[in-house]
């Protein structure tokens, strides 16, 4: 007997970089219903990688977009997206359930490809200069660092390659390594090790680093030889330290549930399947000796193939079957690395917004419950004529919103503050243009200003009721950083949801003085009523505790 459920799925796959992106391409171009669970940003750890050159068939291309592309891909078969964070499993049984903050799901089958994030190596120092000297992403943040002297820390494929792309900005790039050499590729190794701005240093490790505002002394120690080197940063100046030793599974919400690794890697069979029936995994989560692109989509194909065997038999055994996905024109996504996409010009002829940008801000403006005012304040310098041309042609999209310019130099100009349709400032703004990576973030903000917003559990909305005292948010960020919009959205979450709270955002690049104020040198950087800098991306849960601490 058939039978439909809104909230049943074939497969749910937590994690959304390229294994899982894989599996629900694979899993819904087999006519299989699959969402794909992710609590950060689609595409995982590879999208702060700026090149991308053996990906077999893609010539030459960067981690965000050949990921983007792989999301278009399953969508365009009708794989479902939500963007949110698993607190319960459920995983015994025919049917498991699936628990998020706004929602409970139920699947036959569980895909668990949530990756790994960077390694702390644990030096003297490294908590306390997170942020200002110690960083974890060469693309986030390696401008940072121009004309600076800069240490990378690491033997594998990361450390190689982030050291190679920091020679754009550092003037000497010194790689700290455990042992003898790299322990990557002989080519990638080569591309480091051949490079005149890097300085190698073996069979070393990082000891400590320190300094005062700004992270100036670092202490390393050859392991062979014993010799100790302190080296000093030249009066006025600092140094950087970029650590890539390695990873850490993301397991931790399935211990207990899943047999782990005495790493906490996921221990699975040949055709990655866990000691659970239904449940499989696939991706750098996974025990596995190489952790690459290629072979994480491998992984997600082999799961992706045994799960529609397994969603499939529980058709037929419990006659209960998910509605189909609603597939979508295939040619309307582009190819990886694509930049020429069609773009809609504004009226000076000029390409303001991609065919993809209008189709994602038409499906917002159609949803939006009330009109914005978007008062733009400018001066007399390029980046505000941008600012205003791209507010205003961003109005005639919609006639939800309203465009107000209004010339004033000084402090925090150019910025476009949100106001609500009685012109009550709903406590976001944005200072520079809010592009690059910061696009979606600031059309969501609109979105949860106008209503009805993202979806948001009791307990979440509970917790922001509970801010009664002014809270002031500026938040630090790059346009080319992919961990800066989970800060920012959940900033301005909170603020479209209280009125006690302002979320300002501010474009690094255009603010350099408050750079130097608050010495950053990693995004994205959070200052909360002008308390003492806190870096990082923090979700909505995380932000929260900050501000009712």
């Amino acid at each position: 007997m058939n039978k439909n459920m809104d909230n049943m799925y074939d497969v749910v796959i937590v994690g959304g970089g390229p294994a899982g992106l894989t599996a629900a391409l694979y899993l819904a171009r087999a006519c299989y219903r699959v969402v794909v669970l992710e609590k950060e940003r689609f595409g995982g750890q590879i999208t702060i990688t700026s090149e991308v050159v053996n990906f077999p068939g893609v010539f030459k291309t960067s981690g965000k977009a050949l990921t983007d592309t792989m999301r278009k891909q399953a969508e365009s078969f009708g794989a479902e997206f939500l963007l949110d964070k698993v607190t319960g499993l459920e995983l015994k049984g025919d049917i498991k359930t699936i628990k998020t903050p706004s929602r409970e799901l139920k699947a036959y089958g569980v895909l668990i490809a949530t990756g790994a994030h960077p390694r702390k190596i644990g030096f003297a120092g490294e908590d306390e200069f997170q942020g200002r000297g110690v960083a974890y992403c060469a693309t986030c943040d390696g401008e940072f660092f121009t004309d600076k002297e800069v240490f990378v820390i690491g033997g594998g494929f990361a450390a190689a390659e982030e050291s190679v792309f920091l020679t754009k900005y550092a003037k000497k790039v010194n790689v700290i390594l455990r042992k003898d050499d790299f322990s990557c590729a002989k080519a990638t190794a080569d591309e480091a090790k051949n490079n005149p701005k890097i300085h190698m240093i073996p069979n070393t490790i990082l000891e400590e680093v320190s300094g005062d505002s700004a992270l100036t002394r670092v202490k390393y120690t050859n392991i062979k030889t014993g010799e100790t080197t302190i080296r000093e940063a030249e009066a006025g100046d600092n140094f950087g330290v970029f650590s890539f030793a390695g990873y850490v599974p993301a397991t931790g919400f399935i211990k207990g549930l899943i047999d782990l690794d005495e790493n906490g890697y996921i221990i699975c069979d040949r055709n990655l399947k866990t000691g659970i029936e239904g449940v499989y995994a696939a991706g750098d989560v996974c025990v596995k000796h190489l952790r690459q692109v290629v072979t994480a989509t491998g992984d997600g194909a082999l799961a992706a193939t045994e799960l529609e065997r397994y969603a499939s038999a529980m058709h037929e055994k419990l006659g209960i079957i998910p509605k189909a996905p609603e597939r979508k024109s295939v040619s309307a996504v582009p190819a990886v690395g694509n930049e020429g996409q069609k773009a809609v010009e504004n009226s000076s002829g000029d390409s303001l917004f991609t065919a993809e940008m209008l189709a994602q801000l038409n499906t917002v403006f159609e949803r939006m419950e009330k009109s914005l005012i978007l008062k733009v304040y400018t001066d007399d310098r390029q980046v505000s004529k941008e600012l205003s041309a791209y507010m205003t042609e961003l109005a005639e999209l919609s006639d939800k919103l309203k465009v107000e310019l209004i010339t004033e130099a000084g402090e925090g100009v150019p910025c476009v503050k949100v106001h609500d349709q009685s012109g009550a400032y709903t406590g976001l703004a944005f200072h520079g243009v809010p592009g690059g990576h910061e696009f979606t973030s600031f059309v969501l903000g609109l979105y949860n200003a106008a209503g009805p917003g993202q979806p948001m559990a009791q307990e979440v909305k509970d917790r922001i009721g509970q801010i009664v005292s002014p809270v002031d948010m500026k938040i630090m960020v790059s346009l080319t950083c992919t961990m800066c919009p989970d800060l920012v959205v959940a900033a301005q979450r909170i603020a479209a949801e209280n009125s006690m709270v302002r979320a300002e955002i501010f474009d690094l690049n255009h603010f350099p003085e408050m750079k130097d104020k608050y010495q950053v040198m990693s995004v994205p950087c959070m200052v909360i009523n002008g308390g003492k800098p806190v870096f990082g991306k923090k979700d909505i849960s995380q932000l929260l505790d900050l501000i009712l601490q």
